[in-house]
C-alpha cells in the first residue's frame, strides 16, 4: 500500500495548490521509493522518460519565443493590420480562420495553431481591431465575449477537422470502440463520414459568428 503514497502527495499538493510540476514530481519520487527503487534508479527512470518523449520539450522553446514576440509587438501589429481592412468584421474574420482551422486539421497539421500559437498573440487581437474598427470603443464584457469567440472557433475548427485525418489517434478510438460493441469499421470509412460532420459544424458555427456580428452591430447602435 506504500506504493500508493504517491497518490496522497499529489492530493495534498493538489489541496495546498502547489506548483503542480513539483507536486508530480515528488509523488513520481515517493512513489517510486516506497516501490523499493533506489534514488539513482528512480532518477534513471525519469531521464529515460524525458529521453523517449523529448518532443515534448519542443513548447518549451516555442512559448518563450511568442512571449518575446509579444514583447516586441505583435499583438500591436496584428491589430494595425486588421485596422487596415475595411471590409473586415469579428465574424468574417473567425469565419476564415475557422475554415483555415479546419483544413490544417483535416490534412494532419492540428498542431500548427492554437490557443497559445495563434489564438492569444495573433487572433484575438485581431478580433477586438476588427471590432473596435467597425463599432469604436468596446466595453470590457465585449471584448471578453469576442475573445471567447476567437477561442472557441479555434475549438470548433480542430475538432471537426481533425477526425478527417486518417492517421488521427481519435480516429482509432471510435475504431475500437465501435469494434467493441459489434460494429465493424475502417478508419477510411470514418474520415469519409468525418466530412459531412464538419461541414456542418462550419455552417452552424459559420452562422453564429455571424449573429455575433449582428448583436455587435446592434449594440452598438444602442450605445449610441
Amino acid at each position: 500500500m506504500l506504493v500508493l503514497s504517491g497518490i496522497a502527495v499529489v492530493v495534498v499538493g493538489f489541496l495546498l495548490r502547489l506548483n503542480p510540476l513539483l507536486v508530480v514530481t515528488v509523488a513520481a519520487l515517493v512513489t517510486g521509493l516506497a516501490g523499493g527503487l533506489d534514488l539513482p534508479t528512480v532518477i534513471a527512470a525519469f531521464g529515460k522518460a524525458f529521453n523517449d518523449n523529448r518532443y515534448v520539450s519542443i513548447i518549451w522553446i516555442v512559448l518563450p519565443v511568442i512571449g518575446l514576440l509579444e514583447r516586441h509587438g505583435l499583438q500591436e501589429r496584428a491589430r494595425q493590420v486588421i485596422g487596415g481592412v475595411k471590409a473586415a468584421t469579428v465574424g468574417r474574420l473567425l469565419i476564415v480562420y475557422l475554415l483555415f482551422r479546419q483544413v490544417t486539421a483535416a490534412i494532419g497539421l492540428h498542431s500548427i495553431a492554437g490557443h497559445a500559437q495563434t489564438v492569444r498573440p495573433l487572433v484575438a487581437p485581431m478580433t477586438e481591431a476588427a471590432a473596435e474598427n467597425k463599432h469604436g470603443d468596446i466595453d470590457a464584457d465585449t471584448r471578453d465575449e469576442v475573445k471567447a469567440y476567437a477561442a472557441a472557433t479555434d475549438n470548433v475548427g480542430v475538432f471537426f477537422g481533425e477526425d478527417i485525418f486518417i492517421a488521427m489517434s481519435s480516429i482509432l478510438l471510435i475504431k475500437g470502440f465501435l469494434e467493441s460493441n459489434g460494429i465493424i469499421v475502417t478508419p477510411l470509412s470514418l474520415s469519409v463520414w468525418a466530412i459531412p460532420t464538419a461541414i456542418v459544424a462550419f455552417v452552424i458555427h459559420g452562422f453564429r459568428l455571424l449573429l455575433l456580428d449582428r448583436k455587435l452591430a446592434h449594440g452598438a447602435k444602442a450605445a449610441r
